[in-house]
Formats: C-alpha cells, structure tokens, sequence
C-alpha cells in the first residue's frame, strides 16, 4: 500500500487516541479501561458488551464519544415488551397504502452510525431475530425488505448476564465483555469535580475526527502486519481452551481486527505481542476475568515492553502514568484556589502521600521522574519538606 496513505492513517489512529479517547479520559475518572475497549472495537468495527449497574456512566460514554465523531446515535432502553417499530422504525404508512412495506428509519438504529443498546438482555422474541442479523451482518431484514447499516459499532449492556440459550445468542455476538462499576471510594472527588465539569462544559461545533475517518481505519485494519505475532496469538488460543475458556474458530478469527486495531491506535501498521492485551475481555462468565488476566499477562510479559506499546498492555497491577498525571494535575488545581480550609489541606496531604507511594511503582524511568517533580511540587505548596 501506499506509504503516504499508510502515515494517514496512522495519524488518524493517533488524533482519535489522543484527542478523542484522551479526552474522554479527562471527562470520565476511573472509566479508562471501557474508553479503551470503546476504542479498539470502533476501529475493529466489532461489539461491545458493558457489564455493570445503572448510574456508572455507560450510556454517557457512548453519547459523548459519538458526539466527537459527528455520527448520529441511536440510544435505547430496552424492556421484555420492546416492539419492532420502537427500535428499527414503523412502516411508512404512505407507502403502506399503496400495498408496499417499507419502514420508516428516520432517526431510529437503522439510521445509526453508534448504537448503545441498554440492558440488551431484556430483547423479546419479536425484536431478537432482527437485532442478530444488525449484531452479526451489519443488516437490517423485515420481511422483503433489506438494508445495509451505516453502524460503525454497537454497544450492549447489561446488569446481568444471559441466563437461557436466546439470549446467549445474542451476547454471544458481543466479541469483547468489560465491566463498568461505581469508582473506587477514594476516586470519588475526582468524579464529582469531573462530573460537574462535564454537565458545565461549553459546546462547540468542532469535531476532532468524522465517521469517513472511522472508516478509513476500520478499512486499514486489514492491512495491519499480524505474522510477527500468528505463532504466539495461536500458542495463546491453545492455552486459554486448555484451561477451560471457549474461543471457538469463529472468535479467533474475529479477534484478529482487534489486535490489529490496538496496532492501529498505538500508531503501528504491526502488530505487536502486547496487543494481545484485549484477549483478556472475552470472558464468557466473569468467574473466568482472572483466570484470563493471569495467562494473558503472562505472555504479554514474556515479550519485551516498549514505547509504542497500548498503553493497556500494562499489568493491571502496574500503577497507570496518565492516570496518576491526571489526579496530580487534580490536586495542583485545589491548591491554588485562594482559601484552602485546613479538612481540605489534610485531604490534599493524605491523597498526595498515596498518589507518591504509586509513582515509585512506575517503570519508565522518564515517566516516574516527571511525575515525582510534580509530587515535590505539591508537597512544597502544601508547606511540607518532601
């Protein structure tokens, strides 16, 4: 392929990491690893299932990340009377009377570059056929008439997981699970403050990425070097249904445009060892989540780490440099507003001291320098020796 057209679209992968899955990161504490998920599976062109209990922002995720990408949405909440024509439209009624069924889309999932289906698992009977083909094809079938779907992604979540055969079909069709808490206790005034941010930000009209540039990377998925990682990727299959977690053929053929859409998004056109990072959310139950952490890791931890690795490659163990940048840039903004009472200054203290304690943990030896400067820095506005 064409170098010039190859460095386009590795700079497209780029703006969309950083200017738009970055931001988001800024907007959404502690949602990092689905804003990751929502990112690889965009450019994989495959499905996302979010697992996890209403109010922990998966339906906000997906709304903000469409509207960075100019695309429209079709957002639904889905219940066991869920008709056809909630969904995918009503037969137009003036074609209707001429004898032809035809189904008005406008504005409903068939119109839809992003499609967040919430608490998917509640489909009925009337709607389940139809939303299978949207999941596997990309199709949209009633009665004669048939239509190819402009969706870029869907996304499916859920409280709770499939508990009869129907409905394992249809998560089934999700290739990757992530799950979706409340943020940790002590991420809590990160979220507010981040959260008042958001309901307060000013809007503009300017978009960082457009859909045709979506598509451009979905297009280069295919053109994404996998031999230097076929033998291990195979080895790892091999492994993971030896130890009792299901990747059929079909599963491991699919998985293929997600490690090469983690290639993408690290501004390669190889792949790399550590992308087989997103094998470990394609976990059928969630009893299986360490099992497939364990065994993913430790491959990805047999190869040699480098720069242009994704970022989630990292054990989870690993403390997160951006993350830890961020809660420090938190807490330098909360020490310059000009009447700092003493319950804050003691909160600023304790949260800096963990925040330190995390940073020695860092392995790049340019990332941990950076950051303890910042921690001196703190540590000298709050009047303490560090």
């Amino acid at each position: 392929m064409n170098d010039v057209i190859v460095q386009d679209r590795i700079s497209i992968g780029k703006r969309l990491s950083n200017d738009v899955l970055g931001n988001l990161k800024n907007l959404f504490v502690g949602k990092d690893e689905v804003i990751d998920l929502l990112g690889v599976c965009l450019v994989g062109g495959e499905n996302l299932f979010i697992l996890g209990p209403p109010g922990t922002a998966k339906s906000a995720l997906v709304k903000e990340l469409s509207n960075r990408l100019d695309g429209k949405v079709f957002d639904y909440l889905l219940t066991r009377f869920t008709e056809p024509n909630e969904v995918f439209g009503p037969f137009d009624i003036r074609k209707l009377r001429d004898g032809e069924l035809v189904t008005n889309t406008e504005g409903m999932l068939p119109e839809a570059s992003f499609i967040f289906l919430d608490e998917l698992l509640n489909a009925n009977s009337a709607i389940l056929n139809s939303l299978l083909m949207v999941l596997n094809e990309r199709v949209f079938r009633r009665g004669r008439e048939t239509r190819q779907l402009p969706a870029l992604m869907v996304v499916g979540a859920s409280n709770h997981l499939p508990e009869d055969d129907a409905l394992a079909a249809l998560y089934d069709r999700f290739l990757v699970r992530v799950r979706c808490d409340n943020v940790p206790s002590d991420q809590l005034l990160e979220v507010v403050d981040a959260g008042w941010r958001l309901d307060h930000a000013k809007r503009n009209d300017t978009q960082t990425i457009t859909v045709e540039d979506v598509r451009q990377l979905q297009a280069a998925v295919a053109d994404v070097d996998l031999q230097p990682i076929k033998n291990v990727y195979v080895e790892l299959i091999h492994r993971l249904r030896h130890a009792g977690i299901a990747v059929t053929d079909r599963r491991a053929v699919k998985l293929q445009r997600l490690v090469a859409a983690s290639a993408i998004l690290a501004g390669r056109s190889f792949t790399k060892v550590s992308d087989l990072w997103i094998m470990r959310y394609i976990w059928d139950v969630e009893e299986q989540r360490e099992v497939l952490g364990t065994i993913v890791q430790n491959v990805i931890d047999s190869a040699d780490a480098g720069p242009d690795d994704h970022p989630r490659a990292r054990s989870e163990d690993d403390p997160d440099p951006d993350i830890l940048a961020r809660n420090l840039s938190l807490i330098q903004e909360q020490l310059q507003q000009p009447e700092l009472s003493e319950v804050d200054r003691v909160y600023l203290q304790d949260r800096l001291g963990v925040l330190s304690g995390k940073c020695q943990w860092v392995r790049n030896e340019q990332q941990r320098d950076y950051l303890q400067t910042i921690v001196n820095a703190a540590w000298t506005a709050l009047g303490v020796d560090p």
